[in-house]
């Protein structure tokens, strides 16, 4: 049984496909057209995820998408006739409406295909459900608590749950306009930063200021006794213009979410040009602290209503990785589990799973501990490749591969690794790296000046052998997906100062020899020489998606300064 699960007509377009339930392929379609963060049908990921397991779309039993224009239908009218929306919002939702009930005869088309010829059964399953499903089904966990949180979908913004086996029943939900996830994105805006998916830089920012307007903040939004958040609509001009999603020259846009009266607490709005100041700094600061208070409410109070030990997330705000890093902690769950995608891309393998274990009964596969789902190449592919371009190569056997590359690095070098399978999420995990001494003091600036050419407050992260993790992080936890920030051991910064945030913390990825066997001996070969078990990983790109093959990799290596590329076992150096 083959389930082709889909992001589509939304951000981070994506597909993934099952096989009898088993993840077999995944990827996002901006790694295809090169379009950061791509709204529409990911007609390149599925053309992917079929090749994957050999087959052509007729082949295919369901298809599923992780939107169902149905839900909260009836809340959604009252909206309308009470909030006196505009002409332009309506016809916005009812063509995104009918983009999504059409998908059969979009893919179809796509084919070559009539709509009669295929056979899969198509399902919308709910914009949260799918969050949840992408968590829990992936998840170790027999029974857990769910949570999903993002800016909204299908007039949600918040789902909380609880997973057994391989059923999710919904508790509760918070309903659109009111979102965690818009007030991140509008303080986001204010701060100067407007290209969608840059709230990490409000989140790398923040350990450079103080909290200290977090009780301004709170005149915008607030706590409720019943675990839950309201907004203050008096600061958001969405509440009646909507949000306008638009493509402006290859890039997507979103309108403003805050509306002139924030000026009446924090001034004027900061210009993408405008010099950063400690005011700018603390508001970040300010909204970070907030914003965990916010989710730690949320998920305090779900630990408490369904005394599971176990937590899985979901959704744009597990992007967070600072906040994931104190839940467990500050809500007294045990442990806590979110998936590599957890951001919107990750509804295709969502939707898939729900239709699979929760709609049709199926029992749940092993839990996923490897974001290893995407393209791949062979040496000789890549071979034929370098030889087209007239580049020269040489391939080298591992143990002398993993030599050579921990000796540039040693020797100041910035590396481009390109090897295995493309990981399916936002992070690089050792797939599609740029990767570098973590030892040195000028490892920002070496990465910046040559490659990266990216705000300087913005911090790299440790990919560490797991073995090693209580050495030098204060807790202990598996992060295969990079996706929880912990502080670092005083005494090991000074150590690894590269991926030392300015406020002692490390997004760390915790790399097992068994899901990542050759970046854990690149890795292993790099200790042995150093005596430190980690190395600094940022992803392979320049301000770009990351790359995707080895004509993306080459080109970027190409058009920066970085010293040494390494596409499986061929290494092209900088003459």
């Amino acid at each position: 049984m083959y389930i082709l699960g889909l992001n589509a007509y939304h951000w981070d377009s994506s597909a993934c496909i099952l096989k009898d339930g088993e993840l077999i392929a995944a990827s996002e379609e901006e790694r295809f057209n090169r379009i950061k963060h791509w709204s529409g049908l990911p007609i390149e990921s599925i053309r992917f995820c079929l090749g994957e397991v050999g087959i052509d779309i007729r082949e295919v039993d369901y298809i599923a998408t992780g939107h169902n224009p149905r839900a909260k239908l009836t809340e959604k009218i009252i909206y309308g006739l009470t909030n006196t929306l505009s002409a332009n919002v309506i016809r916005r939702r009812l063509k995104r409406s009918k983009d999504v009930t059409d998908v059969l005869s979009d893919i179809a088309r796509q084919f070559g295909y009539n709509k009669s010829e295929l056979r899969a059964r198509f399902y919308g399953v709910e914009h949260h459900r799918s969050h949840l499903a992408s968590s829990f089904f992936a998840s170790p966990f027999e029974s857990a608590a769910l949570l999903s949180l993002d800016a909204f979908g299908d007039f949600t913004s918040t789902m909380r749950g609880v997973g057994n086996k391989n059923k999710i029943k919904i508790l509760d939900s918070v309903s659109y306009p009111h979102s965690l996830g818009m007030f991140y994105t509008a303080l986001t805006q204010f701060l100067g930063f407007e290209d969608v998916g840059d709230e990490y830089k409000v989140m790398g920012l923040a350990p450079y200021g103080s909290p200290q307007y977090v009780n301004e903040l709170k005149k915008i939004i607030h706590l409720k006794n019943n675990g839950l958040f309201e907004l203050n609509k008096k600061y958001f001009s969405y509440f009646r213009e909507g949000v306008v999603l638009e493509m402006r020259n290859n890039r997507p846009f979103v309108s403003t979410l805050y509306s002139p009266a924030i000026k009446e607490i924090f001034g004027d709005p900061r210009k993408r040009e405008d010099p950063l100041t400690q005011f700018h700094k603390d508001l970040a600061a300010s909204v970070q602290k907030l914003t965990e208070e916010i989710i730690f409410h949320i998920a305090s109070d779900l630990r408490k209503r369904t005394k599971l030990p176990y937590l899985c997330i979901a959704g744009g705000i597990a992007q967070n990785s600072v906040a994931n890093g104190k839940i467990a902690s500050a809500c007294g769950f045990e442990k806590l589990y979110i998936p590599s995608a957890g951001h919107d891309a990750g509804i295709s393998m969502g939707s898939a799973f729900y239709i699979y274990n929760h709609v049709l009964n199926y029992p749940r596969g092993k839990p996923i501990w490897s974001a290893y789902t995407g393209s791949r190449f062979s040496n000789e592919e890549i071979e034929t490749y370098l030889k087209s371009r007239n580049i020269t190569y040489k391939r080298y056997e591992n143990e002398e591969l993993y030599d050579k590359v921990t000796d540039r690095l040693i020797d100041a070098g910035v590396v481009g690794w390109f090897s295995g399978r493309a990981e399916f999420g936002p992070r690089a995990l050792g797939a599609r790296s740029i990767i570098a001494d973590p030892r040195r003091n000028d490892a920002k600036e070496l990465l910046n000046s040559k490659i990266k050419r990216r705000e300087s407050f913005r911090p790299f992260a440790p990919s560490i052998l797991k073995e090693y993790v209580s050495e030098y992080f204060e807790v202990i936890d598996e992060v295969p997906f990079m996706e929880k920030v912990f502080p670092i051991k005083k005494e090991k910064q000074h150590k690894i100062p590269a991926v030392t945030h300015a406020d002692g913390t490390g997004r760390l990825q915790t790399v097992d020899k068994d899901v990542s066997p050759r970046y854990y001996q690149l890795i292993e070969t790099f200790r042995k020489k150093t005596g430190v078990p980690i190395l600094l990983n940022t992803s392979f790109n320049e301000n770009e998606p990351i790359v995707n093959s080895p004509e993306h990799a080459l080109e970027c290596f190409l058009r920066t300064s970085m010293d040494m590329l390494v596409l499986e076992n061929c290494v092209v150096e900088r003459q």
